[in-house]
């Protein structure tokens, strides 16, 4: 059987995607619209709160294209506090009208051979800040779940392990010449969620997704053996904002 690489876990993630009713959202009144956007950015400056606290971090996204029209992504230590986040979000007023597009649950993962022998990889600056990051402040964002191939002579998972970590190596050459351009995100979700991996991406410049994935294709480790899910990429958006956003 081909060895396992262990992992080494972080914060919790939710990437909570909605779409916006709003033939429904028209019909109420300008008070009430008015009402439910404070509660919302009530809602959210506590979750900005909480990252100022050290205990997670949040972002919310205006997203581009039909798939959804908002992202709420929040990090937490347990999952059982991005449940509460999801159920408060839902509770508010204005959750009538969010409606659920879809959504990914994963945790923040690290393979142990990148803490390179570190025996508490937490106490470790560089390792910490990736297994608990704070999300970049970038004006773009793009997410997609992604699986390995288990099919035939391309099975991933029947690979030896030295074989794999070459791979990923090569892999890994091409991410670090954006490394400048794109800040990444990588949270795993085996057992957890239908894909096996979820990939963040973030820059100032949507055109870098577009060149760092297309270099990427070429690759063996993405040619032979990756399996892609949908795109979506989203524009960054702060509390003030919501008033134009949303009350129409």
């Amino acid at each position: 059987m081909s060895e396992a690489v262990e992992t080494i876990e972080g914060w919790y993630a939710l990437h909570d995607f909605r779409t916006i009713a709003w033939d429904r959202w028209r019909a109420w009144p300008e008070s009430s619209r008015i009402q439910a956007v404070a509660g919302l950015a009530e809602a959210m400056s506590n979750w900005e709160t909480v990252q100022a606290h050290g205990e997670g971090s949040f972002g919310l996204y205006q997203m581009i294209g039909h798939k959804a029209d908002l992202l709420f992504l929040n990090l937490r230590p347990h999952s059982k506090q991005l449940a509460d986040v999801k159920w408060d979000l839902n509770r508010l007023p204005i959750g009538d009208i969010l409606l659920p597009s879809t959504s990914y649950y994963s945790v923040v993962e690290l393979s142990k051979y990148l803490a390179q022998g570190e025996s508490n990889p937490e106490n470790n600056p560089g390792l910490r800040s990736r297994l608990f990051p704070i999300l970049p402040r970038t004006q773009y964002v793009c997410f997609y779940p992604m699986n390995k191939k288990r099919d035939g002579d391309d099975n991933w998972y029947m690979m030896d392990r030295d074989q794999r970590r070459q791979l990923m190596r090569s892999h890994g050459m091409i991410g670090h010449k954006y490394h400048e351009a794109v800040i990444q995100l990588i949270t795993g979700s085996q057992g957890l969620d239908d894909w096996e991996w979820g990939v963040t991406l973030y820059s100032e410049d949507p055109l870098q997704f577009k060149k760092l994935i297309y270099e990427m294709r070429f690759d063996e480790a993405s040619a032979r053996f990756a399996e892609f899910g949908p795109f979506l990429v989203g524009i960054r958006r702060e509390i003030s904002e919501l008033p134009h956003l949303l009350q129409l």
